[in-house]
């Protein structure tokens, strides 16, 4: 009679004749790799405990340690490891010791070089406003100091980054082109004066859409007259004349140029279009003095098909009328 061990022995073995495996076999197999997955298993979760364990040890040390230099009336001490955080980026911790050492040291230059990496914590974190404030304190309080040119560069940098979107009011876009020319004006021969006139530039084109799209509004209500709040002439391809002219006059190397002056055309050629008799006629010679201006410095456009339909119905009705 076989012993139970070497009956699982037999059990392990492969039928010859059949070539499938023994269901006890089987069974055993699988048991083994259970085990196996179950090992594993619980070696990555005591890995992750392990881990996470060890992260919370360093962030309760540092916890302790940052707390013990915010007590501190060590200020040398807090200059340094507000100087090492700002190297680690851990701006929050930089700005809070910076905060209360540019009034501690207020005469030193400990102070000077306090408040310009106070800026500089608060511009890496994205509060733009808050860092062109203290950019800004800056440059007027130390006018000839170490970070100066720096001071005035990120102060209009800060504000160009906060700038909104065209639809909405460019109050701070004026401000920020103004803080950057004044850095221009100041610093002609600095590294960062192209970078600097990209950003004018850039903030130009914001304005110009604005314009552009106010324009468009304008033309797009045309001869609707229940939006007196829209606009103060009482006709909106007027306003749309008015408002695209002093668009073009105002920034005339615009990207968005041609679009404007296709848009005044067509203003001009619908409000004669609309116009009482007596002033039909020369608002149509308007539009087709407006058509020579644009064919002359856009041969070539996009628009050119409608820019010809134009003119051809603008010269129809002159010709008419004088028959």
């Amino acid at each position: 009679m076989k012993c139970r061990s070497e009956f699982c022995v037999e059990a392990l073995k492969l039928d010859d004749s059949k070539q499938f495996l023994n269901p006890l076999k089987f069974i055993f197999l699988f048991s083994l790799f259970n085990q196996f997955i179950y090992i594993c298993t619980l070696f990555v979760y005591m890995k992750k405990r392990i881990l996470y364990l060890f992260v919370s040890v360093l962030f309760l040390a540092s916890c302790s340690e940052y707390n013990k230099i915010l007590k501190s009336t060590d200020y040398d001490m807090k200059y340094e490891y507000a100087k090492k955080y700002f190297e680690q980026k851990k701006y929050a911790r930089a700005y809070t010791l910076l905060g209360e050492l540019v009034t501690i040291y207020k005469g030193t230059d400990k102070a000077e070089e306090s408040l310009y990496m106070l800026g500089m914590t608060y511009y890496n974190q994205g509060d733009f406003i808050t860092a062109s404030h203290y950019f800004s304190t800056y440059y007027n309080t130390y006018p000839r100091g170490t970070y100066t040119e720096q001071a005035r560069f990120y102060s209009g940098k800060a504000l160009f980054l906060d700038t909104p979107e065209p639809r909405l009011d460019q109050s701070s876009t004026y401000k920020a082109i103004q803080e950057l020319q004044m850095f221009m004006e100041y610093f002609p021969a600095s590294n960062r004066h192209q970078e600097a006139q990209q950003m004018i530039f850039d903030l130009q084109d914001k304005l110009v859409m604005k314009d552009y799209m106010a324009a468009r509004l304008y033309y797009d209500l045309g001869s609707y007259t229940g939006n007196s709040s829209y606009s103060t002439t009482g006709n909106n391809y007027l306003a749309c004349i008015v408002t695209a002219q002093n668009a073009l006059k105002d920034y005339p190397y615009t990207k968005l140029r041609e679009d404007i002056s296709i848009l005044l055309l067509r203003a001009k050629y619908d409000m004669a279009k609309e116009s009482v008799e007596e002033k039909k006629e020369e608002r149509m010679r308007d539009a087709i003095d407006e058509y020579y201006a644009f064919k002359n410095e856009f041969p070539e456009s996009k628009y050119i098909k409608e820019v010809e339909n134009i003119y051809k119905d603008a010269k129809k009705y002159v010709k008419e009328i004088n028959e």
